[in-house]
């Protein structure tokens, strides 16, 4: 294995592109997320039966739209995000969204290895320190080989996810009395759609904006769209799906709850821990890449460090943290705005990565990131929609102000 295998200072090259069935599995294990289907619980228990699917079906579209463009730029160009960043903020302005998103992934990984540990800790009586240190240093291992390991890990955890969950469904359907009875329930405290689509939109838009740190080694562009479309717009509607029914029959949202109280303790264990250790997976070589354009160290390396910090911190980021990991994460989606504003209007330059004359930081860029912040907090509509869209509007008219 290279130095650089994880390709986080350079393009993929064609020798190194892997095939659509692997990179589907990739895809679908960063959506299989425990927090997703936490969602789809508030969604179950605030929306009739048809509102809940449209809501679903409106705003995974959305996401698996932007999440798309995004997979397109990177497996064009072979650059990770945070390659990519670098046409629209310099090199040191791309410094910028690469901590934002780094640092995110880092505590996101720490509260996920808690995520796992508490619910196991309750269930089973271990320590949960010890199940931290575990889990945490077990995830770190398989993210230390790269894109392949993480390949690999979805090809066991995907199946076992969809089939488990399906499995749960099933058995919550059974509960309430059958399909008639889910369509006839009432919401007791109903939820408008417009906010309902936002939480669908908002509860991956953050990680979707990394989607070009794993899909740039797909072979064409083409493939990296239908791959993305798939894991945003299916993997993460089947988890709003598992939560929507567990919530329904049991009161609980978490799918590990959800089997333990359908007496499927150890499958439970086994679901809660591969779906967080692939999400957690992504999120740790995301956060290598991130680092690794700021300082120009392995990103393999660096990953396993986060690991280590997220690891160690899981219980203090799980307790303090959330609040400020959301916060950061909404500064996120104009970040991906901005990338595909400059690749559609500036396209020619992304090929010639290597004799690039770069900017130091471009303001204008980081002006469009602050005013699509402020364009979803203020703006009317769906959030995160209207981010992106401030962001890359923004961009592309102070872009043109700027050399």
């Amino acid at each position: 294995m290279t130095e650089d295998s994880n390709y986080g200072l350079k393009p993929v090259p064609e020798s190194a592109r892997k095939g659509g069935v692997a990179l589907s599995l990739l895809m679908l294990g960063l959506t299989f997320f425990s927090a997703s289907m936490w969602t789809g619980g508030t969604l179950g228990t605030g929306l009739s039966f048809n509102d809940f699917f449209l809501a679903v079906f409106i705003g995974n579209l959305l996401l698996g739209l932007y999440t798309a463009a995004l997979g397109y730029i990177g497996a064009s160009t072979g650059l990770s995000t945070h390659l990519l960043a670098r046409f629209s903020f310099g090199v040191k302005g791309s410094w910028l969204p690469s901590l934002l998103l780094g640092g995110t992934q880092v505590g996101w990984f720490g509260v996920g290895v808690a995520m796992f540990a508490i619910p196991v800790h309750k269930a089973t009586g271990i320590d949960t320190n010890v199940l931290i240190i575990v889990a945490g240093l077990a995830m770190t291992t398989t993210v230390y080989f790269g894109i392949s390991a993480l390949m690999a890990l979805s090809v066991i955890a995907v199946p076992a996810i969809a089939l488990l969950g399906g499995y749960s469904v099933w058995l919550a359907v059974q509960d309430v009395g059958g399909i008639s009875q889910l369509q006839s329930l009432v919401p007791t405290t109903p939820l408008p759609i417009s906010a309902a689509i936002a939480l669908v939109v908002g509860s991956f838009i953050s990680a979707g904006t990394l989607t070009a740190d794993f899909v740039r080694f797909a072979r064409k562009p083409a493939s990296a769209v239908l791959i993305t479309l798939i894991a945003f717009f299916l993997g993460n509607s089947l988890m709003f799906i598992f939560g929507a029914a567990g919530s329904a029959a049991t009161g609980e949202s978490d799918i590990a709850q959800v089997l333990m109280l359908q007496g499927l303790l150890l499958p439970a264990i086994v679901v809660l821990g591969l779906n967080i250790w692939t999400t957690n997976d992504n999120a740790l070589y995301a956060s290598g890449l991130g680092f690794a354009n700021i300082t120009g160290w392995s990103s393999r390396n660096l990953a396993v460090l986060n690991g280590i910090i997220g690891t160690l911190s899981a219980l203090w980021l799980y307790n303090h943290f959330v609040g400020w990991l959301t916060f950061l994460s909404a500064a996120i989606p104009p970040v991906g705005g901005v990338l595909i504003a400059d690749y559609i209007f500036n396209r020619e330059r992304y090929h010639a990565f290597e004799h690039m004359q770069w900017q130091s930081v471009r303001w204008s860029a980081i002006a469009a990131v602050a005013l699509g912040v402020l364009a979803g907090h203020f703006l009317p509509g769906i959030v995160p929609l209207n981010a992106v869209l401030g962001a890359a509007v923004s961009y592309r008219i102070f872009s043109r102000w700027e050399k």
